[in-house]
């Protein structure tokens, strides 16, 4: 019997989801898009997940949620991508209410990290590997021996001027700054570098819609340690697979 289970990805600029047969590690329906609300207030968010679920026709059945946030017994923590109203409140009371189902809530970047560990570049990789999704932000997810090591933010290092690693190295930051791929890519090696100093993890996998052009970015690296960095396999469809995964685990 097939184990479906629909998996959201809530974005700073999207809500994406589809329903996920987890024991396949596969969508079985179309990715729905739609647009995040501005303010992402909790009822307009709330909204949105409605109209998703009513186009999937997924009412009262499992569900989970990838959330744009630090969340730590399923509280939201922080509000760097979504309003800030949402910090305190309980994610896993307050969307099993709102949407009248049991829902399970983990970090957005977790949820990619699951997916990866579990069914794509990182399946069967022993030790630590650390994801990175490289968008608006720079999203992170630290897995041990297939187990989530929670809320970690990598995109907040410190980094040059005083300033967050996100600032410089995210794919925002390449466009705003009009950055060629080997400068872009240059700032980027150099902070998988600093990465790689700190953890010293067995793989770095990158995830986030630019990872689909890894091969122009790539080349300009310089990692001193021979550790693989390779793109994500599910690429943007991976949120939404670790998310479902998440409410089974």
């Amino acid at each position: 019997m097939e184990n479906i289970i629909l998996g959201i990805d809530i974005g700073g600029t999207g809500i994406k989801g589809a329903l996920v047969d987890i024991d396949k590690g596969m969508l079985v329906s179309e990715r729905i898009k739609i647009g995040t609300p501005q303010p992402a207030v909790p009822a307009a968010v709330t909204a949105t997940i409605k109209e998703l679920i009513d186009i999937l026709d997924w009412k009262g059945k499992p569900t989970g949620i990838g959330f744009p946030t630090l969340v730590d017994k399923g509280v939201c923590l922080t509000a760097n991508n979504i309003d800030k109203s949402w910090i305190g409140i309980n994610l896993e009371q307050y969307f099993t209410t709102a949407l009248e189902t049991e829902i399970s809530i983990l970090n957005d970047a977790d949820a990619a990290g699951l997916s990866e560990v579990h069914y794509g570049a990182g399946k069967d990789q022993d030790g630590l590997v650390v994801l990175l999704t490289i968008g608006t932000g720079i999203g992170s997810a630290m897995i041990f021996n297939q187990q989530i090591i929670p809320s970690v933010e990598l995109g907040s290092l410190q980094w040059k001027n005083g300033g967050i690693a996100e600032h410089y190295v995210s794919n925002k930051a390449r466009k705003v700054g009009e950055l060629s791929w080997k400068k872009w890519g240059t700032e980027l090696g150099d902070y998988l570098n600093h990465v790689t100093h700190l953890f010293s993890p067995n793989m770095i996998i990158l995830g986030g819609g630019v990872s689909k052009k890894l091969e122009k970015f790539s080349p300009y690296f310089n990692i001193e340690r021979n550790i693989p960095v390779v793109a994500a396999k599910h690429l943007n469809d991976a949120g939404i697979m670790g998310a479902a995964l998440n409410r089974e685990l």
